[in-house]
C-alpha cells in the first residue's frame, strides 16, 4: 500500500477512534442522568476517567499509569522579571492510593541540579549525591503539584476523595462541568470539565505559602491533549498565580510501563546504612 494512502488509513483511523471516545462519554452521561434533571458530579467525573483512558476509563489507566517517565523541560518566571529555563524527568510508581505513590523529580537548571523525591510519606532532596531538606515552600510546592492535579480527580475513589458539583458555566464560548474535590486532608480543588470532550480544561485551588498569612488563587490550565499508549495526556500545561503566570511545563516524552528500581525514591544515607549494619 502506498505510504500516503497508509497515512490517511491511519488519519482516518485515529479520527474515528476519537469521535468514538467523545460519544462514549455523552453516553455515560445521558445513560445515569436522572430523567429531566442535571448530571451528578460523579457521572460527571467517570465520563472524564472514561475519556482520558481513550474510552476505555479505569481499565486502561490502571493498566498502563501504573509507573512511568515523563522528561521535559519548564520555564518559571522568576519575580524580578526574569525568566529560568529547566529540564526535567518525572519518575512515579503508583501505590493503592495517592499518598502510597513514589515520586521522584530531577530538575537540571543551567545553575544547578538537584532532585525532590517523595516516598513513604516525606519528602527529601539530593544534590550532588547528598541528602538534603528541602525548604518548606519548594515541599509545599511539591506537594501541591501532585494533590491538586488531574491525577487527583482521575483517582479520586482510590483516594475516597468527596466529589460535588457546581453547576454548568460557559466561559470564553465553551461549555464547561464545575466539579469541587475534596481530598481526606480536606485540600479543595475545582476543575472545569469540557462538557463538549470531557477534558479537564483547567483547575482552581487556594494555597497559603510557607511564612505567608494571604492565601494565593492558583489556576493551572490545560493545552495540546494527546494520545500517549492509549490514555489522553495535555503536553502543555501553564500555572498562573493569582492570575499572573509563573510556570509553563512542555512533555517532550512520556513512557509508561517502564520498571524501576526502589534504590531512585530511597535517600542515599538510608540505602546506605541498610547495606552497611
Amino acid at each position: 500500500m502506498p505510504f500516503r494512502k497508509i497515512i490517511m488509513v491511519f488519519g482516518r483511523v485515529t479520527a474515528f477512534a476519537i469521535c468514538s471516545c467523545l460519544l462514549s462519554g455523552s453516553l455515560v452521561i445521558r445513560a445515569q442522568q436522572p430523567k429531566g434533571g442535571p448530571p451528578t458530579a460523579e457521572q460527571i467525573v467517570e465520563g472524564a476517567i472514561l475519556i482520558a483512558g481513550n474510552g476505555y476509563g479505569r481499565a486502561v489507566l490502571n493498566q498502563i499509569r501504573r509507573n512511568g517517565i515523563e522528561r521535559g523541560r519548564s520555564t518559571r518566571m522568576m519575580q524580578d522579571g526574569r525568566s529560568e529555563e529547566a529540564r526535567y524527568e518525572l519518575r512515579f510508581v503508583r501505590g493503592d492510593k495517592s499518598e502510597k505513590d513514589k515520586v521522584r523529580l530531577d530538575n537540571k537548571t543551567a545553575q544547578t541540579e538537584y532532585s525532590l523525591i517523595y516516598g513513604a510519606g516525606r519528602i527529601f532532596g539530593i544534590i550532588n549525591g547528598s541528602p538534603f531538606t528541602p525548604r518548606a515552600e519548594a515541599s509545599a510546592d511539591f506537594i501541591a503539584q501532585q494533590a491538586h492535579s488531574i491525577e487527583a480527580l482521575l483517582r479520586y475513589k482510590e483516594n475516597e476523595s468527596k466529589l460535588s458539583s457546581a453547576g454548568k458555566d460557559k466561559h470564553q464560548g465553551i461549555d464547561v462541568y464545575v466539579i469541587d474535590l475534596t481530598d481526606t486532608a480536606n485540600r479543595k480543588t475545582r476543575y472545569f470539565i469540557s462538557a463538549k470532550t470531557f477534558r479537564v480544561l483547567w483547575l482552581e485551588y487556594e494555597e497559603t505559602p510557607p511564612g505567608a498569612t494571604t492565601p494565593i488563587k492558583y489556576t493551572k490550565r490545560f493545552y495540546d491533549y494527546r494520545i500517549a499508549q492509549s490514555t489522553q495526556v495535555p503536553y502543555r500545561t501553564v500555572l498562573l498565580e493569582d492570575g499572573k503566570q509563573t510556570l509553563e511545563t512542555r512533555i517532550l516524552t512520556v513512557t509508561y510501563g517502564v520498571k524501576m528500581e526502589d534504590s531512585l525514591f530511597q535517600n542515599p544515607e538510608a540505602a546506605s546504612s541498610a547495606g552497611n549494619p
